[in-house]
């Protein structure tokens, strides 16, 4: 009787937590073998509108998430993407949901992405607070938030504070390309989309690739 209860919570568990990513419309296909898929502002970009995505339900396992939306993009040749924000009856803006929500696909020649030379992203963990040293001050990192940091002359210096932790040290090169780092223990090691080496682990510094940073920006909280 307990394991047919148990077992019974856990289908009932699988099926209010389930996951689904959906193609609702589909304008157009393009027809490429880009392998990055990053995000744009629509409203200051412009792109080729192929289609849109929408994902219903809310996963905490954000690498598995990332490769369906990727998989699903990919089918019509998407590389770029935005958010499709929902509009409330009253026709205001609703904030992002990460337990339904909607993109937008485009494509975009790579030329024209906008470049963001010496900035690095700070990604929080999705499951604890964290307190971590940017050049000896402590910042406290909520889950599921990140912060954005201007690389200025000198080096930066990022510190997760433990005894067995991590420490990176960053200093701005001319050209040198937007970075994302994930501030956990967590450890992201299968590519789910298709693009060799989805991160660089460093204890519990991870850089991540540059598509699957920039969707986390979208699904998690910016901080100042």
């Amino acid at each position: 009787m307990k394991k047919s209860i148990l077992l019974f919570l856990v289908i009932l568990s699988q099926l209010v937590f389930a996951q689904n990513v959906i193609l609702n419309k589909v304008e157009k296909t393009h027809s490429n073998s880009d392998k990055f898929f990053y995000k744009i502002n629509s409203e200051t970009v412009s792109a080729e509108y192929l289609g849109e995505l929408e994902v219903q339900g809310f996963s905490d396992d954000d690498v598995n998430v990332f490769g369906m939306v990727y998989k699903k993009a990919k089918e019509i040749g998407a590389n770029a993407f935005s958010w499709k924000p929902f509009e409330s009856i009253d026709g205001t803006t609703q904030t992002f949901d990460p337990i339904h929500y909607k993109l937008n696909l485009y494509y975009l020649p790579q030329t024209d992405f906008r470049k963001e030379d010496n900035v690095i992203y700070l990604i929080s963990s999705p499951y604890k607070k964290q307190t971590i040293s940017i050049d000896n001050k402590n910042t406290v990192f909520e889950p599921r938030t990140f912060r954005k940091l201007k690389l200025e002359n000198g080096v930066t210096t990022i510190s997760t504070r433990k005894l067995l932790g991590s420490s990176i040290k960053i200093s701005a090169q001319e050209n040198q390309p937007v970075q994302y780092f994930q501030l956990s223990a967590f450890s992201v090691n299968n590519n789910p989309y298709g693009n060799a080496g989805i991160n660089l682990k460093s204890g519990d510094i991870t850089k991540l690739e540059q598509s699957y940073g920039q969707f986390l920006t979208m699904i998690y909280e910016f901080k100042e």
